[in-house]
């Protein structure tokens, strides 16, 4: 991808580089989901580029190539206009005259015919439809922004559909396992390792208040108030939240910072809630490796990570009674659609509301 973002035209390598400011910067994305929607539409931007420079340009007369220039003298044309010299390249070398009219055209070529055409090859290399969608609504998200600022006359992207597809639910524990998963870790940390004192207070964070693991990494140790046991978490969008936790968590989170913390500070630690082996701000690689040891410990609980364990949460507020608003609140979600296809109902919970509240369910 960073092959083909360097063959891009100088001024589209430029919008490119606002495009990742604007995601960044004033949208507030995180840098995964930058990264993600910066690589689509680079993929976009090479796909255009590659099928405008296959198609054939007019010749004068129909018949016979145009006499190409010599040196940098532009070509005449039959009417007695120029045609502008070849663009240069950032890296030398020259753009294919159409590269070169589009970047002068603002992206005049990128039209809703160009934004199927690229799906379509996407698609036909054999990429799922849940990725298709996710491509489909970066671009939207580029194609706004380029329209709003000036390089597109109109924006193509509302008139994109995009592929549906079924959204595959994670795995989750039934509250036992979960136990099962918390109590050995606590076991673990019986010794006051250092290592094992922050993993027991990740996993009953994590587990307490089904945070993002990126939101988990991102704490500070002043974002825990254990007066009102809450957390302060920036969430997607830079969107601020407090979370409640419970009993077992605040003993957790205590007994890390009192007795375990200290053991690993570092001049790299800063105001880092959690901390690696080394002292710098933990990595979110490291908590998922703490959550699959964990669970695998379990008989019968389903391999998985962070997201399964926020999954679990969710899933078992919802057995107890929550409803779907606090839950959205709890997860940070932006929408109440997503909270609906990131948590579920179990059968037996709703056969339990049947039982007690329908008068012919006996």
């Amino acid at each position: 991808m960073l092959r083909v973002r360097g063959d891009l035209p100088v001024a589209l390598q430029a919008a490119l580089n606002d495009f990742e400011r604007h995601l960044a910067l004033e949208r507030g994305l995180s840098q995964h989901t930058v990264r993600a929607y910066v690589g689509d539409a680079v993929s976009l931007l090479g796909h255009l580029q590659a099928t405008t420079q296959a198609q054939p340009t007019a010749q004068p007369d129909g018949d016979q190539p145009a006499a190409q220039p010599h040196g940098d003298q532009p070509a005449a044309r039959p009417d007695g206009d120029q045609i502008a010299p070849l663009a240069a390249r950032p890296g030398g070398g020259q753009i294919a005259p159409l590269a070169a009219q589009l970047d002068g055209d603002q992206l005049a070529a990128l039209d809703l015919a160009a934004l199927r055409a690229w799906l379509g090859s996407l698609l036909a290399s054999g990429v799922s439809r849940a990725t298709l969608a996710r491509r489909a609504a970066a671009a939207r998200v580029f194609t706004a922004w380029a329209a709003r600022n000036g390089l597109l006359a109109a924006d193509p992207g509302p008139r994109l559909g995009s592929p549906r597809h079924r959204r595959v639910l994670p795995a989750v524990l039934r509250p036992d396992q979960a136990s099962d998963a918390l109590t050995a870790a606590a076991v673990g940390a019986e010794g006051s390792h250092p290592v094992a004192l922050r993993d027991q207070a990740v996993l009953e964070l994590l587990y307490a208040t089904g945070v993002r693991v990126s939101e988990l990494c991102g704490l500070d140790a002043d974002d825990v108030d254990y007066s009102r046991r809450v957390i302060r978490v920036l969430g997607k969008g830079q969107r601020e939240r407090t979370v409640p936790f419970g009993i077992p968590a605040e003993r957790a989170v205590r007994a890390w910072q009192d007795d375990g913390r200290p053991h690993l500070v570092s001049d790299r630690s800063g105001s880092a809630l959690f901390l690696g082996a080394r002292g710098g701000r933990l990595d979110p690689r490291t908590v998922r490796r703490t959550v699959h040891d964990a669970v695998s410990a379990v008989p019968g609980a389903a391999d998985m990570g962070p997201h399964g364990l926020r999954h679990s949460a969710a899933t078992h507020l919802l057995e107890g009674g929550a409803d779907l608003r606090s839950v959205q609140e709890l997860l940070g979600h932006a929408t109440l659609a997503t909270t609906q296809l990131y948590t579920h109902v179990t059968v037996e919970r709703l056969r339990a509301i049947h039982d007690r509240t329908h008068p012919r369910s006996r």
